[in-house]
């Protein structure tokens, strides 16, 4: 194995954990709520608004960190992300009141927003394949859920909340050690070239696609987080004759809906590759509609199915957004581009968490929620349909610009 081939698999390696470890701060916290609402006397709502600083600053703070990262390297910035995240999380499990916790979310959020703009444009220069690695990275960002839904429950049970940030964040701190220590022996090195690039795009194609995703990607983002916020919510209602209203019970299942929901990014990653990104895209967008309608008012079992088929198609459209966004961003700019991405995937898109916690607190249930985000997902769908055609990639490698 060359030295490239190594510093390659190495880089997607640490992307694809270091997005596991983004996607954490945020359902851990959604499940602490269960525990913190009693605690600090705040209702769901309020507690829920805790976490809205640190889902903004997440979104937010990637058009910088995608800026930092066209110029300083992924490398160096990775290596920030590993280190500035888990410190904050650690800081969050010693917060003393509700303000404390909404810094301590803020902070972390701040530093997880280096992973999208500069891990998946990292990931993007360093695949051959971008739909299939792209969708097995998008597994290990669904783990993120996926491990702090599970975790959470088992954590708190036995040693309280706190420990819920400061053990992940220790993990974190550790990873990114490692991850340093081989970029100083020279194990990862910046690549200076794509793997596989792409076509140059026209310059009328590219503002066309970047406005368009702007909305859809905002439409995605709304109903992912409305959907992460409320879950554990909705399943200790739901399914209290089964859950007995258990925080462990419910941070389980949780966890099992979004370990299955991210297995669907690599069959929409596959897809991506195969056919065509924009019909894959779409067709994501439609099927929510009817599971969002459905969800509103099921009852029983039928909570977990349309909950898992439902988040599963909203993970599945990822890998083909982003396969589309990098094939109309020059490299050089792909980074910042990204970043803008998930200002609006990520930051605006807290949009949903607020919409969860405001229309729980004046209806008391999840149905004019999940009717209102079928409407969204409705209008990211006819966005869609303005996209240009699928254009092919010249496989043949192109210098640094």
């Amino acid at each position: 194995m060359t030295p490239d081939i190594r510093s390659a698999r190495l880089s997607l390696v640490f992307a694809s954990v270091a997005h596991t470890y983004s996607h954490l701060f945020q359902p851990l916290y959604y499940v602490a709520v269960l525990t913190l609402e009693d605690e600090l006397g705040l209702t769901h709502g309020e507690a829920i608004q805790l976490a809205i600083l640190g889902g903004m600053l997440f979104g937010f703070g990637a058009p910088l960190a995608g800026w930092l990262g066209d110029r300083w390297g992924a490398v160096t910035m990775m290596s920030i992300f590993y280190i500035g995240t888990g410190a904050a999380m650690v800081l969050t499990g010693f917060a003393q009141a509700p303000w404390q916790i909404m810094a301590g979310l803020g902070l972390t959020g701040l530093c997880a927003s280096i992973y999208h703009p500069v891990g998946i444009a990292w990931l993007i220069k360093n695949a051959v394949n971008r739909g299939t690695a792209l969708g097995i990275n998008g597994i290990f960002g669904g783990l993120g859920p996926t491990i702090a839904a599970l975790t959470a429950g088992t954590i708190i049970t036995l040693m309280g909340w706190r420990a819920v940030f400061i053990i992940p964040g220790i993990i974190i701190l550790m990873t990114g050690a490692a991850f340093m220590v081989l970029v100083a022996k020279g194990a990862i090195v910046e690549s200076q070239t794509d793997r596989v690039p792409s076509p140059p795009a026209k310059k009328g194609d590219a503002v066309r696609v970047f406005c368009v995703l702007a909305f859809s990607m905002l439409c995605t983002g709304v109903i992912y987080q409305a959907m992460q916020s409320g879950l554990p919510k909705m399943f200790q209602l739901r399914l209290e004759d089964v859950l007995l209203g258990e925080v462990l019970g419910v941070s389980t299942l949780v966890a099992a809906v979004f370990f299955i929901a991210g297995l669907m990014q690599v069959i929409g990653g596959w897809l991506a590759d195969k056919t065509s990104p924009k019909y894959v895209y779409i067709g994501a967008f439609v099927v929510q509609i009817p599971l969002l309608i459905l969800l509103a008012s099921a009852a029983g079992s039928l909570v977990i199915v349309f909950a898992v088929m439902m988040i599963s198609a909203n993970n599945g459209a990822l890998p083909a957004e982003n396969v589309i966004l990098a094939r109309y961003v020059p490299r050089s700019r792909r980074s910042l581009a990204f970043g803008f991405k998930f200002v609006l995937a990520i930051g605006f898109a807290t949009l949903g968490v607020q919409l969860e916690a405001v229309l729980f607190d004046n209806t008391g249930e999840f149905y004019w929620l999940y009717m209102l985000l079928s409407g969204i997902s409705l209008a990211g769908a006819f966005a869609v349909l303005i996209l240009p055609g699928d254009r092919q990639s010249n496989a043949t490698p192109q210098p640094a610009e």
